[in-house]
């Protein structure tokens, strides 16, 4: 060993003569497969193996093998195996250590994950726990008799089944050879002819790691990309079976296919590879938030369906197999009156789109495969147009049985498609930083304006039940007006925000709190700052991130105030000189400087609506916006009009507030009445729907306080927000002290 590697040798615990013969070749190795960090946890594992006593042997297995694993699974191999080997090592099972260290190349390489080689360790040291120490009923003093020779023989095994099949015959061997150690030998050796017939029994299908190179191959000349594939095993989630997806990180295929309906299992490979490669190449991504599940299965449904006819129009000879592995819904099976059909009359749709001849008579379905063919008759169409084909083929097909908790999924299952993940952008986890100590992130943001109108449920008292996608709710970033209106108030209330300042430096948090690793701060972090500076001198990439600042800590409130803009706030109450508009603009104007100055999460919104069909929602301060001109300027320009549906715009409200990082969250209402609407005669349904909607906040923990300026709200205002929910103020003229002093109670 030469003393260029001296330092990583002294962090290798291990006293073996024969390690300083092969350590200069292992660490260059592993210098050039794993990062700084992986390299550390290499050593680590290294000296975690030699601690347990069995020899050099496993020491330079792990030594000389790790690299190549971690490099193709991932460095969480490299601490995975350690300690599944140290595990190992604590049980009477220590004779088969060397086994398995020595299979796991070839394990690592048919398995192709990171997951399924998890699943692999689990499967073994469960066979391990299920034989060890079972003759005469002793649970600790006998090894497991065919744990050496199962680990013998696993690279031929996984040449054979997939690692569902594994774990088939293995819990066979176990299950009637578990007090027979001779016949559990020759089980798990393959030297009884019950094993053999247990293997073959399980061998089925096409195996993904006998075909890799086809379909690497495959993906390069019909589709000119290169991808990077990576297999699950289908055998184990019982709830919910996964599906092909693909994302930055590769294309997710299952481990086997069998042969099906007269397609080869390398085929049906190749149908799911094409479908994938066809929406990266014609897929555009959409904004999910204002869509409900049923349209959002409906816009996948219509756009799944595009990309396979463009696939057949490039591809003609794919339509077999598209044909043979769709399943085909027989019309009138789903009973409407019992179960959910959305499932089915989706699939309905979806054959009819691939099957010209498929002899369907529902006259909505028939429609819309026309429209499909007409859509796409002079070009390859757009996913922004299948859109608002599922849209209205949702509002014309939904039925209230829609929402029956029993499912129809019997000819439903569209197995070679994958889960469409790639489809859709949520704005709620990604228009909010992230917290300012963690590390910085890629984000994409949307804007309000042109999002798609959103539906939402509305709660039937007469029923108990909701009704599907009753409200629809359109948003938009509210249009500015004159900053100098909102200044003008402050100036106004000078004497008030003097006062409110002293009140809410008693609520400023006194604690600060570091945050380290910053490459702008208040001042240098030493630690990081020399590590960095070695890293230089050593020729490694130095960190830049040398600085650190600091924050005050203790409230960690999120806070959404909803205003109610309906027209009745264009009324002059009784003894004042102010409308109702006006007063509110001037008690929100002071809130937000009040809230400005704590620091905490705080967003404005105002909505109105003209029936259940226009609900108007309009963003006036987002969380990520400080109190500048931009916010004034639309606080400004607040104009009332229409009714008050409060229980779909508070729902919306929550649809941003629940995604926010905070302890406490706060939705703040204001209005000057009850929940109406002119489309509505009976004056319960929006009380007991606003009641709901609050309930349901409630569950997501959030905390609903209504600001009234209604003095006939005690005759409703209770049975929406219940006891202490609620707030009436009888003299609006004194909103604007009141409102920022009632929030300083909220959240003292």
């Amino acid at each position: 060993m030469t003393t260029e590697f001296q330092e990583h040798r002294d962090k290798l615990d291990c006293s073996f003569k024969q390690l300083d013969d092969v350590f200069d070749d292992c660490i260059k190795d592993a210098l050039r497969k794993l990062s700084k960090q992986g390299v550390e946890d290499y050593l680590s594992g290294a000296s975690l193996v030699c601690m347990i006593g069995r020899g050099f042997d496993p020491v330079l297995t792990y030594l000389e093998e790790m690299p190549v694993i971690a490099n193709r699974l991932g460095e969480e191999m490299l601490k995975t195996v350690s300690q599944a080997v140290w595990d190992l090592s604590r049980t009477p099972n220590g004779n088969s250590i060397p086994p398995f260290m020595q299979c796991l190349p070839e394990v690592s390489r048919r398995l192709g994950s990171n997951e399924q080689m998890h699943r692999f360790i689990d499967i073994i040291f469960k066979m391990m726990h299920d034989t060890t120490g079972s003759i005469h009923g002793h649970h600790t003093t006998f090894p497991s008799p065919g744990l050496p020779e199962l680990l013998q023989k696993m690279p031929f095994l996984l040449s054979q089944v997939s690692l569902a099949g594994l774990k088939n015959w293995i819990e066979y061997g176990v299950r009637h050879y578990n007090t027979h150690p001779e016949r559990q030998r020759d089980y798990f050796s393959l030297q009884s002819a019950d094993s053999k017939a247990m293997l073959q029994r399980e061998r089925h299908g096409t195996l993904y790691m006998d075909c890799e190179r086809k379909l690497d191959l495959y993906m390069r000349s019909m589709w000119q990309q290169e991808e990077y594939f990576v297999p699950f095993s289908s055998g184990y989630d019982i709830m919910r079976k996964p599906q092909p997806y693909f994302d930055s990180l590769g294309m997710r295929i299952p481990d086997v296919y069998d042969d099906r309906n007269n397609v080869t299992g390398i085929n049906r490979y190749r149908i799911t590879l094409a479908h994938m490669a066809g929406h990266k190449r014609w897929s555009e991504r959409l904004v999910a938030d204002n869509l409900s599940p049923f349209q959002r299965i409906a816009v996948e449904t219509f756009e799944d369906s595009r990309i396979e006819y463009l696939i057949r129009r490039e591809y003609p000879g794919t339509i077999k197999y598209f044909m043979a592995l769709h399943p085909v819904p027989v019309e009138g099976d789903c009973d409407s009156e019992k179960e959910s059909c959305v499932r089915h009359r989706l699939a309905m749709l979806s054959y009819a789109l691939l099957n010209e001849n498929h002899g369907y008579q529902n006259p909505h379905i028939l429609d819309y495969v026309q429209k499909f063919h007409e859509a796409l008759k002079d070009g390859e169409s757009s996913t922004k147009e299948m859109l608002a084909l599922a849209i209205s083929f949702t509002a014309l097909t939904r039925r209230q049985s829609d929402l029956l908790p029993k499912v129809r999924f019997e000819n439903t299952e569209i197995d070679y498609r994958d889960d469409n993940r790639h489809l859709w952008v949520f704005i709620e986890e990604n228009d909010e930083a992230e917290d300012i100590a963690s590390e910085p992130q890629k984000q994409e943001t949307v804007e309000p304006e042109g999002l798609p109108p959103r539906h939402y449920h509305e709660w039937d008292y007469h029923t108990h039940s909701y009704k599907p996608d009753w409200v629809t709710l359109y948003e938009s970033l509210h249009a500015p007006g004159d900053v100098g209106i909102i200044d003008k108030i402050l100036q106004k209330h000078a004497a008030l925000a003097k006062y409110l300042k002293r009140i809410l430096d008693l609520l400023k948090p006194q604690k600060y709190v570091r945050e380290r690793y910053q490459e702008d701060g208040s001042e240098l972090d030493l630690d990081v700052a020399i590590r960095s500076l070695i890293d230089f001198k050593s020729g490694a990439q130095p960190d830049p991130r040398i600085n650190m600042s600091h924050r005050h800590d203790g409230r960690d409130f999120a806070v959404l105030l909803l205003m109610d803009l309906s027209a009745s706030l264009d009324e002059i109450p009784e003894g004042c000189s102010q409308s109702i508009l006006e007063l509110s603009r001037e008690a929100v104007t002071l809130l937000g400087w009040s809230i400005e100055q704590l620091g905490d999460k705080f967003a404005i919104a105002g909505f109105h609506s003209d029936t259940r069909h226009n609900v108007r929602y309009h963003h006036i301060k987002g969380f990520s916006e400080h109190w500048d001109d931009g916010v004034k300027a639309r606080l400004a320009a607040l104009e009332p009009g229409y009714s008050t549906r409060m229980g779909a715009a508070v729902r919306h409200a929550a649809h941003y507030l629940e995604k926010q990082k905070a302890e406490k969250k706060l939705l703040l209402i204001l209005t000057d009445g009850e929940p109406s609407d002119i489309d509505v005669s009976d004056d319960r349904i929006l009380i007991e729907d606003t009641h709901k909607a609050v309930d349901e906040l409630s569950s997501k923990n959030i905390y609903t306080h209504c600001i009234s300026l209604d003095k006939k709200a005690d005759d409703y205002i209770q049975d929406i927000f219940g006891p202490g929910g609620y707030t009436v103020i009888d003299h609006v003229e004194k909103l604007p002290e009141k409102l920022p002093l009632l929030f300083a109670a909220l959240t003292s």
